[in-house]
């Protein structure tokens, strides 16, 4: 079952974020410490009003475990979502001078990360997080679901290409080349 996460889902659901994020993790918090970088996502996803919170989290449950997890939101407010955690790292982990740039804009309802438990990886859980995401961004009346996917992940991109989204262009994104992929909703 897909559902709405809560500020408690955060141990089950912040090595979903960082897995997804993968070296961005390390990047956006400027260490290389797990537990550092776990403590960061895990204040911000039981906070409100940025871009890691749980209030901006779906997660796929099952026989009450959370199996995968998807963040999302809309690509106007990014500036807004991300001030306070650059802010946190900047007065907490001295990682204030940290221009990643941005990954969505305006118009577009973002999926940021996508993640399933390795464990339960190659059951459909991506797709139906997928899914889900596109319904949540259209009940919130955006057309346009966008989300960025490193140019070397080939099997991601083929998942994403068979649910219809397409690449618009290439964006470079902290050191990375992602595909930057739409999904227009009809």
């Amino acid at each position: 079952m897909i559902r709405t996460a809560k500020p408690t889902d955060a141990e089950a659901v912040v090595p979903l974020i960082i897995q997804a994020m993968g070296k961005l993790a390390n990047k956006l918090t400027n260490t290389a410490d797990e537990e550092v970088i776990k403590e960061i996502f895990t204040h911000f996803f039981k906070q409100q009003g940025n871009q890691y919170s749980y209030e901006n989290t779906l997660v796929f449950e099952e026989a009450g475990k959370v199996l995968g997890s998807i963040n999302a939101y809309d690509g106007a407010k990014l500036n807004d979502l991300r001030k306070p955690f650059m802010a946190y790292l900047a007065e907490h982990h001295q990682a204030g001078n940290n221009n990643q740039g941005s990954e969505t804009q305006s118009g577009e309802f973002y999926l940021d990360s996508i993640s399933v438990n390795p464990q339960a990886q190659g059951k459909g859980i991506g797709k139906q997080l997928i899914k889900a995401g596109i319904n949540w961004g259209k009940k919130l009346g955006h057309h346009s679901i966008g989300l960025l996917v490193e140019q070397n992940n080939k099997n991601a991109l083929k998942l994403y290409e068979k649910m219809d989204f397409v690449i618009q262009n290439e964006k470079q994104f902290m050191g990375g080349m992602y595909h930057h992929m739409v999904f227009k909703i009809r």
